[in-house]
């Protein structure tokens, strides 16, 4: 918020006009929920604002009358519920007119609960109530917080699985949901404690378990990687949520496969249950999907990524996938979705799985034949998946990773191999330039000076130019390096 009517959401700073100022045309969406959401009232430095914030919560009370658009979706009054309370906790005074407007907020959720889309929307509803419960007295009160508290025990076994990893597999939407999980454990009011001590002990166990899982989707800059819908900006950072649960006494815990090879410093952490998996030299981290997209009944954060990685070198981001730089039915919400976006293999042009629209998938790639070794000098991951099944011929791609100390070999396969093209690609990040130094081998150089070697063992490899969204409304031109499969393989060795 940079003045009194002023906000910079998504990498956009706009000015509402003044007779349209809380349903902007020409502002997305998501941008207006964000001008809903209230998120700034609790900032960091929320205190040099208070004169807006108390105008901003007036403005919205007088021009939002209920079931007006988009500010009484379920979802922006589930944000602003907790965050007018979080502001009311932080000893800021709320009229007669904003706690009754509240209410009336609190008592319009109750009833219009995100059923039909589930997921993090719901967990978001019931948090609300659960908050409300805690801040107004009375039966009411006590009867929301009872309905909150089944609904998130209901969510926390459907939705963080048993390795600590949140079953939509996007890493953004998985901090969210420990953050919510964070605050929830935070939550007191007139000195006590608000959830029951039944619902304590088993956010307390999901969001160590969530945090050590959280740390399997970090490179070593401290942000996440970039699988199915997931950009920097959005969620608070791994680092502080790490410093938020430490500070509630919750300590990460593993429900991760840990193997390791004590001579050569290499490791392997597996989430089993999410399908990622993280290999680990001294100087390298390899993050790899295995996953399928997301659950059956709810893939609208999915892209079509499966096989993908991320590569970290002395850490920096080398390899990467494409981001997400917003959401909506456009052309390019389409485009950082598709296959094509990302560090995998396409066959024929198509996409691994079928995305379409903004949240939508039709058929669905899922990851077979799993398996991974672990020796002194070298890690061994493979896995396969069925995406392209429905293609002439039932093609189905495999990929293996094997990362020794130095180097880094992938080599993909598909079976049958005739009748198709394929195409592995591999993003480069925006940071590093890229020089091809031979018909077969590349330079890449970070900016920290160092220089990776990138050579093809089998494939036709050329350059090519594409886009990273890595926060949104912030998509920058990269470099790609695509090696068109040979008799159905390629082989790509990476040095350093």
């Amino acid at each position: 918020m940079y003045d009194a009517d002023s906000f910079e959401f998504l990498n956009e700073r706009r000015t509402p006009s003044a007779q349209h100022f809380w349903a902007d045309a020409e502002a997305s969406l998501l941008w207006n929920y964000n001008l809903h959401y209230f998120d700034d009232l609790n900032s960091r430095d929320a205190g040099a604002r208070r004169h807006w914030h108390k105008d901003l919560i007036r403005s919205w009370i007088e021009h939002n009358p209920p079931a007006s658009r988009p500010g009484w979706d379920a979802y922006p009054t589930s944000l602003r519920i907790v965050n007018w309370i979080k502001y009311a906790l932080g000893e800021n005074f709320l009229d007669t007119a904003t706690r009754s407007s509240l209410s009336n907020q609190v008592r319009w959720l109750n009833r219009r609960l995100e059923w039909h889309l589930l997921g993090n929307h719901l967990f978001a509803n019931a948090k609300a109530l659960i908050f409300a419960g805690a801040f107004f007295d009375g039966t009411e009160a006590d009867h929301l917080r009872k309905r909150g508290e089944r609904i998130i025990l209901r969510e926390l076994g459907e939705q963080i699985l048993a390795d600590g990893g949140h079953f939509e597999r996007s890493p953004m939407y998985h901090a969210i949901i420990l953050e919510d999980i964070l605050d929830l454990l935070n939550l007191e009011c007139g000195g006590r404690r608000i959830v029951s001590p039944r619902l304590e002990a088993i956010l307390v166990d999901a969001a160590s378990r969530m945090g050590a899982a959280l740390g399997v989707m970090t490179h070593p800059d401290g942000e996440i990687a970039y699988f199915n819908d997931a950009a920097i900006g959005i969620a608070s950072s791994p680092r502080d949520l790490q410093t938020f649960s430490q500070n509630l006494g919750i300590e990460a815990k593993s429900g991760t496969v840990v193997t390791g090879a004590s001579k050569s410093a290499l490791s392997y952490r597996a989430l089993e249950n999410t399908g990622y998996g993280r290999l680990e030299s001294q100087d390298a981290v390899v993050m790899i999907d295995v996953a399928p997209v997301g659950p059956d009944y709810l893939p609208g954060h999915a892209h079509a990524d499966t096989l993908s990685f991320e590569l970290s070198l002395f850490g920096r981001r080398v390899i990467v996938n494409g981001g997400t730089s917003r959401y909506g039915s456009t052309r390019i919400r389409l485009e950082e979705r598709q296959t094509d976006a990302h560090s995998t293999v396409a066959i024929d042009g198509m996409d691994s799985s079928e995305v379409w629209g903004a949240f939508r998938v039709a058929r669905r790639a899922y990851p077979i034949g799993l398996a991974s070794h672990v020796g002194d000098d070298r890690i061994v991951v493979k896995c396969g998946h069925d995406g392209y099944r429905r293609l002439v011929g039932s093609p189905v791609h495999y990929r293996q990773w094997d990362l020794a100390a130095r180097h880094l070999v992938i080599e993909d396969m598909i079976a049958p191999p005739k009748g198709h093209q394929a195409t592995a690609k591999f993003n480069l990040h925006p940071s590093t330039s890229c020089r091809q130094s031979g018909t077969d081998c590349f330079e890449v150089l970070l900016d920290n000076g160092k220089v990776i070697q990138l050579t093809i063992l089998k494939g036709v490899a050329k350059l090519a130019s594409g886009f990273y969204g890595a926060e949104f409304g912030r998509r920058m031109p990269i470099r790609s390096i695509c090696v068109d499969l040979m008799e159905g393989c390629s082989r790509v060795k990476i040095d350093w």
